[in-house]
């Protein structure tokens, strides 16, 4: 449903777009994750978007994050910072399991 991180004043949950050759991000009321499911988001479609920095994100440097469910509640989570085009390090670790 929505999220919040002291290092931001807003958090939201964006789905990118395109309509007419035009880039949309609206925001979606919520994200259906049905039990057993996950998503990952990713930058060019479904993603977080953080606006009003009240500090520096750094690479390397983690930072806590609540995300706030509909029926599951509040769920407190750990972001860990990567370079820009960077593969999440579960990918990279699912990656190197399908050889």
């Amino acid at each position: 449903m929505s999220g919040s991180t002291p290092v931001a004043a807003k958090f939201e949950i964006h789905e990118m777009s395109m309509d007419k050759g035009v880039m949309r991000m609206p925001v979606p009321a919520g994200i259906e994750i049905k039990p057993g499911e996950t998503i990952e988001p990713k930058s060019q479609s479904l993603h977080i978007m953080m606006t009003g920095l009240k500090q520096p994100i750094e690479k390397g440097k983690p930072f806590k994050a609540s995300l706030v469910f509909e029926k599951a509640g509040t769920l407190d989570v750990d972001f860990t910072v990567e370079g820009v085009g960077a593969t999440p390090r579960s990918a990279r670790d699912t990656q190197s399991m399908h050889h």
